[in-house]
């Protein structure tokens, strides 16, 4: 495939809570459940923060870092399931927002957790085609869970922007496969503030036969083994699902090490594949094999062999802070002030 990345950026807000913290309000056992799911922190967006301004955090920082014009931008695609509004593209704003041309196509994606991957695929398709030379792909959500639901103790923020075209290309893109049916796992109706999951169905049914059926259609195909990669990235509800998958599928702990954010995180839905593999190019040499493999739930899995190529070497990832930087430390916050920056708490009066 004659198209890569070529430069990328991530943002999480700084904000964070801890599983303790949200159990203690609810009567349940949060350091238990953080251990289940290995999450031990979560990012929290601020009241000022949503999709629109982490994707243009994240594509100003891809900008910068690949040295890259906005004017050149022929495609944005924003994929989210948390679009700040119902009738009303992200993805205009954010271009507008880093000084993109108006010559451009823009669209907001929604396939719960994939819609971030299914962007990067749009992107390598009208650049492989050559209709545009650059196409700008963004993963972001400002996830939501119930009050007391066990999304509460995982859903997050945070997003990474990717830019695809076929010069400069730090990353080449070998091959992408897809694996979508329809399974019912997770769903929120137009009006529904939270959205509903089928608990235990979310995991064998869904998210392990989807990623591990694409994952393998994609090694048939790109004719490779686990033992080719020296990195792999999954999508990661949690922190247990991504490293039972890869136990499952042949890889190890240290091919998974990088790829493996949301612990520190949390999940940050559309965002949480691509952060992962912003993380392995952080700490990425030129050529080196990865294997990524996105999830959404309803659902599908979209997966792609990569290869970083000698240009990493000329790319100043020192521009911006890295993933690294996002994953430890933070400002911690009660219960209450969370709930006031989540909206989770309600004026009264008309």
């Amino acid at each position: 495939m004659d198209a890569g990345v070529v430069s990328y950026g991530a943002y999480v807000p700084k904000y964070r809570i801890a599983p303790t913290e949200i159990g203690s309000v609810w009567g349940a056992d949060g350091a238990a459940m953080g251990q289940g799911l290995y999450i031990v922190q979560k990012s929290v967006p601020s009241p000022d923060e949503d999709t629109i301004t982490i994707s243009t955090e994240a594509l100003r920082q891809a900008l910068q870092r690949g040295r890259i014009d906005p004017q050149s931008i022929g495609a944005l695609y924003v994929g989210s399931e948390s679009h700040p509004y119902a009738v009303k593209p992200t993805a205009t704003i954010v271009a507008q927002a880093v000084g993109a041309t108006p010559h451009l196509t823009a669209a907001d994606f929604e396939f719960a957790c994939k819609a971030g991957t299914a962007a990067i695929q749009t992107c390598l398709g009208l650049v492989g085609a050559r209709m545009i030379d650059l196409g700008v792909a963004i993963g972001t959500d400002t996830s939501q869970g119930a009050p007391g639901d066990a999304l509460e103790y995982s859903a997050s923020a945070g997003g990474a922007a990717f830019v695809i075209g076929r010069t400069g290309v730090i990353a080449r893109i070998h091959h992408t496969v897809s694996y979508t049916t329809d399974t019912p796992d997770f769903w929120r109706r137009e009006g529904q503030r939270y959205p509903s999951h089928s608990g235990r169905f979310t995991g064998e049914p869904a998210y392990f036969k989807h990623v591990t059926e694409c994952a393998h259609h994609l090694m048939e195909v790109a004719k490779t083994t686990p033992a080719s990669y020296q990195h792999v990235v999954f999508h990661q509800p949690n922190g247990k699902f991504p490293q039972r998958v890869g136990k499952q599928l042949g890889f190890t702990d240290d091919q998974m090490r990088y790829g493996l954010v949301t612990p520190f995180i949390g999940n940050t839905y559309s965002g949480a594949a691509l952060i992962g593999l912003a993380n392995v190019l952080d700490h990425a040499d030129p050529g080196e094999r990865i294997l990524m493999v996105g999830y959404g739930s309803g659902a599908g899995s979209d997966a792609f062999d990569i290869e970083t190529t000698p240009e990493l070497k000329r790319f100043d990832r020192a521009l911006g802070p890295s993933v690294e930087s996002h994953l430890h430390g933070g400002t911690f916050l009660n219960y209450a002030v969370y709930a006031k920056f989540r909206g989770k708490i309600h004026m009264g009066g008309t």
